[in-house]
């Protein structure tokens, strides 16, 4: 569940100063003050209002706190190459609200936004103020249900348990992984923690996941078990061989076996991921959804998530990960390490206050060559000088900018020739601006 930050608050103000397009979404922006609540029952006072319409699509529900959104895309490429209309709800969006909310992969018109917002506006009652979160999530369901879509597949915001989209009643969950994050909210422990992924698990409703750790697998065991929900494990009950060289995996699945695979997605751990996915395909063809084996190996080498591990810029070469924790850091470096050894990399970083950025910074400065710290236009950035003193503590020299557009300037200017690449990480928020600066009407540009 993600706060909403300065910059993407900004983006409507670049449009007509009285379109109801940005009245909605500068309402919008508004309700972060309302902060973040954990609890269900003012979005299901909401939905009852709006006639349930979480209830009319079949869903799939994904928590975890990595690789969800990884995993949401490839289930909708699949699903809908399989022939089914597909709902797809992820956040945080990038640039635009729209990226939010998606059928068959395309963003919702301005219309529909300002259609779901003014359905879902004043329909909470005597109950509290909603949420940002609460009001997308609601939005979202609403277009799904108008759209008669046929299947959406919902990311969490956070945990899970009390998260606004645990009000849904899908065909499989997924937990993709646990580790430590938003400690404030979902607890100081992993086991804490994964208590409140495992809340999306639902009675008699299937459960797939990518954690490995015993005492987050002890957690989601109990609960499955508790809830009657088979429960189905990378590694025990399903796996992926990736082969030495390429990007090329076989699956071998609960009962089924796939073979010679590719995902769109960048990075050796985007594997498991897929077979999260391929796994959760399995268990919704048993439950009666017709998905054939080209739809999952079509739909896997076409999925695509902006800012993961995503080349943007061939000449010069700049690749944009979030990287927004620890976790998801140390994937990025395996990935520099394995595929831009070659090259001088420039770090362009910026990261939130409630993120481990000395431990994220000691993980990718390693990696590079020099370093541009800067600051996302939210006030959560840590400021740029704090960073620059860390990375001067782990001996490398770093160059303080402004803004993110400013950091890619600088990045430009000091590229050492062609084999020069430059990386931006350590925020979605970061990464999102950078995006913003270097796509131009939906075309990547060749340099900034």
């Amino acid at each position: 569940m993600d706060p909403v930050d300065g910059f993407a608050g900004r983006v409507f103000c670049a449009m007509s100063k009285h379109s109801r397009y940005e009245r909605a979404l500068s309402e919008m922006y508004g309700l972060r003050r309302f902060g973040i609540k954990l609890e269900l029952s003012t979005m299901s006072r909401i939905l009852q209002n709006l006639g349930n319409p979480h209830l009319k699509f079949e869903s799939i529900h994904i928590s975890g706190t990595n690789g969800k959104g990884s995993i949401a895309v490839m289930l909708s490429s699949i699903l809908q190459l399989a022939g089914y209309e597909t709902g797809l709800y992820t956040s945080p969006h990038l640039v635009t609200f729209n990226e939010r909310i998606k059928i068959n992969n395309r963003q919702v018109s301005n219309t529909d936004v300002v259609r779901a917002y003014e359905a879902i506006k004043g329909l909470h009652g005597d109950a509290r103020q909603p949420t940002f979160f609460e009001y997308t999530t609601a939005m979202a369901f609403h277009l799904f249900a108008e759209k008669k879509v046929d299947v959406a597949v919902i990311e969490t915001g956070m945990g899970g348990r009390f998260d606004a989209t645990n009000i849904i009643k899908p065909r499989v969950s997924i937990i993709s992984n646990v580790s430590l994050e938003h400690r404030s909210y979902l607890g100081s422990t992993l086991s804490e923690i994964a208590f409140e992924k495992a809340g999306i698990i639902k009675a008699g409703v299937p459960v797939v996941t990518g954690a490995r750790q015993k005492s987050v697998l002890t957690v989601i065991e109990n609960t499955a078990k508790q809830r009657k929900a088979a429960l189905f494990r990378i590694g025990r009950d399903f796996r992926v061989v990736r082969r030495q060289s390429g990007a090329r995996f076989s699956y071998y699945g609960i009962d089924r076996r796939w073979k010679d695979l590719r995902t769109g997605l960048a990075g050796a751990f985007q594997v498991e991921n897929a077979a999260l996915a391929m796994a959760a395909c399995e268990l919704l063809i048993d439950s009666g959804m017709t998905i054939g084996q080209e739809a999952v190996r079509e739909g896997l080498a076409a999925a695509r998530w902006p800012a993961r591990l995503e080349t943007v810029s061939e000449s010069p070469l700049i690749l944009i990960d979030g990287a927004h924790n620890l976790a998801a850091a140390r994937h990025l470096a395996a990935y520099l390490a394995e595929n831009l050894y070659d090259r001088k990399i420039t770090l362009v970083t910026g990261i939130l206050d409630d993120k481990p950025y000395r431990a994220i910074l000691k993980t990718l400065v390693p990696m590079c060559d020099n370093v541009i710290v800067t600051r996302a236009r939210i006030d959560r950035s840590i400021p740029p000088e704090i960073l620059a003193k860390e990375v001067q503590m782990l001996g490398a020299p770093a160059v303080v900018a402004g803004s993110v557009k400013e950091a890619l300037a600088l990045a430009k200017n000091r590229l050492p020739g062609r084999d020069g690449a430059i990386c931006v990480a350590g925020s979605l928020y970061v990464a999102g601006e950078a995006r913003h600066a270097i796509v131009k009407n939906g075309v990547m540009q060749p340099a900034i």
